[in-house]
């Protein structure tokens, strides 16, 4: 589908049909064009039998491999630096809980509720996150690789400085996520709502805005480069982009 550029931003149709899910945490799928965008690769986890969880709290650098951790409250506990492979953490609480530098590797996290919880400079790779009620978190420098957020509503995420490599939003609500300073490769909105969101020194690439129901920058339209919106969009926009260019527009 033809498009056409409004400064660094491309303009481009809505194109039918979905992304395809599909493919195993060992071999992926996607990364495909989707009017001329590449698509993310997205995960499929598939966890093998699971044990359950022993012990009442989480430790700093500990090692959890197939265990699954179950409506657990993990409020203010530390389990910085750890490894979490093939697990899964389902209704657990998070608030304020301290798993800066952990790794969350072929992993599922179903339905984390939490305020406060520090993710920063931790790792997601090959990771599904469902139906998360989640407010002021912090991962803040890092790194996520082939990763759906799906459903669910965030709150004041802070992804200063992270790197996203084929990440999907699906389905769910970001209220003011900063994305300041962030490398975005492979990115997509799909479904969700997007409201002030903060892209200041951002570098995008292949970033796919089109798919957002709602999308709201409240800072950073000068460092969308990189980014697909749909024509609708680019008119919504409009006003913000006027602002960021001294244009005043008059009756």
């Amino acid at each position: 589908m033809s498009g056409v550029s409004r400064g660094n931003v491309q303009v481009r149709g809505i194109v039918s049909g979905g992304v395809q899910d599909g493919g195993m945490a060992k071999t992926r799928q996607g990364g495909g064009k989707q009017g001329g965008v590449k698509a993310a690769r997205r995960p499929e986890v598939r966890l093998p039998e699971l044990r359950g969880f022993e012990g009442g709290e989480v430790e700093p650098d500990g090692d959890y491999d197939g265990v699954e951790l179950r409506e657990l409250d993990l409020a203010g506990q530390d389990g910085a630096g750890s490894r979490f492979m093939d697990c899964a953490l389902t209704g657990c609480a998070l608030d304020e809980t301290r798993l800066r530098n952990a790794r969350f590797l072929d992993s599922r996290l179903t339905a984390p509720r939490g305020v406060g919880t520090d993710l920063a400079d931790a790792t997601l790779r090959d990771v599904e996150v469902t139906d998360a009620r989640l407010g002021g978190t912090q991962m803040f420098g890092s790194v996520l690789e082939r990763v759906v957020v799906r459903g669910g509503k965030i709150d004041y995420l802070n992804l200063r400085q992270a790197r996203l490599k084929d990440v999907v939003f699906e389905n769910c609500v970001l209220v003011e996520p900063d994305f300041a300073g962030a490398r975005m490769e492979r990115v997509e909105f799909v479904g969700c709502a997007l409201r002030g969101a903060d892209f200041s020194a951002a570098t995008l690439s292949d970033v796919d805005l089109r798919g957002a129901v709602e999308l709201g920058i409240t800072a950073g339209l000068d460092r969308l480069r990189g980014a697909v919106i749909s024509t609708a969009q680019l008119l919504d926009l409009a006003p913000v982009f006027a602002g960021e260019l001294g244009i005043r527009v008059e009756e």
